[in-house]
C-alpha cells in the first residue's frame, strides 16, 4: 500500500483552511446542488483545518456567491477578438502581425 507522507496530507490540508462554502438551508438528508433551490436561504460556513464552521448568511443563491466570489478588481474593458484570416474553416489561425 502507497501511505502518502504525513507532511504532504497536513500541507494538503492546511491549504484548504478559510475555505468557505454555502450551504442550502433546507429539510432533508443534507446539501444539496445550489441550483435546486435557488431562492433558499444560505449558511456560509469557512473550514478552520477540522470541520465547517458558521461564518455567515446569505438570504438566497445570488447573495451567496457574491460573497464567496467577491469581485477584487473592476471589471476591465472587453478584449476584442483576433482578426482571422481568410477562409469559413474552424481551425483558421490568427494573421501574423505584420
Amino acid at each position: 500500500m502507497d501511505d502518502e507522507p504525513l507532511a504532504e496530507w497536513a500541507e494538503r490540508r492546511d491549504a484548504r483552511i478559510g475555505q468557505l462554502r454555502a450551504v442550502p438551508l433546507v429539510t432533508g438528508d443534507g446539501p444539496r446542488a445550489s441550483h435546486l433551490n435557488p431562492d433558499a436561504p444560505r449558511a456560509i460556513q469557512r473550514w478552520n483545518g477540522h470541520l465547517w464552521e458558521p461564518h455567515g448568511f446569505a438570504a438566497n443563491l445570488a447573495e451567496a456567491r457574491r460573497i464567496l466570489f467577491p469581485r477584487t478588481e473592476a471589471p476591465s474593458a472587453p478584449e476584442t477578438a483576433p482578426k482571422l484570416g481568410p477562409g469559413t474553416g474552424r481551425h483558421r489561425k490568427p494573421e501574423a502581425p505584420r
